[in-house]
């Protein structure tokens, strides 16, 4: 199976941080975001990774390159222009082949096991969910039976952006730019897509704020000894 990450946006809401370095380069501990999902999943098994890049895509390529170094081979998948998330997956399609492929957002910090989702069965899309934060509580969706539905009261999750899609999902989507909250809530009202609830660490590195958050609690958790 292949893994995306999905690294073109802009980051605007991270400004100034993003206005000369992309999100996805942003450090966490001395370590680039994205550099955390390569290494991820490469010990997870994914060997062949997409990454889009666009805004200051430039800096991207050149600091990861080929993937050698973490023993994956990294294909690019340039935008000139943002094409948002589903949008960005289509142009990357002819990249990612006709089987299911594994998409991960550059601009969180997980620590699910992305080996549980190589190889996943899926039809059309799996979703990854977390209890919905302080800061979005009014979640995306809910859970029932692994199957998405409209959020309900005391069952609020949101999108954690590690997602498993088969290629069908997108064979109705024209080139250009798309976002996926509509393909996700029209496949939700057709019952078409599954998801699980993880509830280990996830964080979205979506403000500057959350930002500096995380970056103290992986120092400290870097620091803590191995217990041996």
């Amino acid at each position: 199976m292949k893994a995306m990450i999905l690294a073109a946006g802009r980051g605007e809401r991270m400004q100034p941080l993003t206005l000369t370095t992309p999100k996805p380069l942003l450090t966490i501990d001395n370590k680039p975001l994205i550099v955390y999902h390569i290494e991820n999943l490469a010990a997870a098994g994914f060997k062949e990774l997409v990454i889009n890049v666009s805004y200051l895509g430039d800096q991207i390529v050149n600091a990861l390159g080929n993937g050698e170094k973490w023993n994956v081979h990294i294909n690019y998948s340039i935008e000139d222009e943002p094409q948002e998330v589903a949008g960005g997956i289509c142009r990357a399609l002819p990249l990612l082949g006709d089987e299911p492929f594994l998409t991960i957002n550059a601009d969180i910090w997980t620590d699910y096991p992305l080996a549980n989702l190589k190889n996943y069965p899926v039809e059309n899309a799996h979703l990854v969910l977390a209890p919905a934060p302080s800061y979005y509580p009014q979640g995306d969706f809910s859970l029932q039976n692994q199957t998405l539905i409209p959020v309900k009261i005391g069952n609020e999750l949101i999108v954690t952006g590690v997602t498993v899609y088969h290629p069908r999902f997108f064979s109705h989507i024209k080139p250009g730019i798309q976002r996926m909250g509509t393909l996700w809530h029209q496949a939700v009202a057709r019952g078409e897509l599954t998801g699980e609830c993880y509830n280990g660490k996830w964080h979205d590195i979506g403000t500057p704020e959350r930002f500096y958050q995380i970056n103290t609690q992986i120092q400290l958790l870097n620091q803590q000894p191995l217990n041996i």
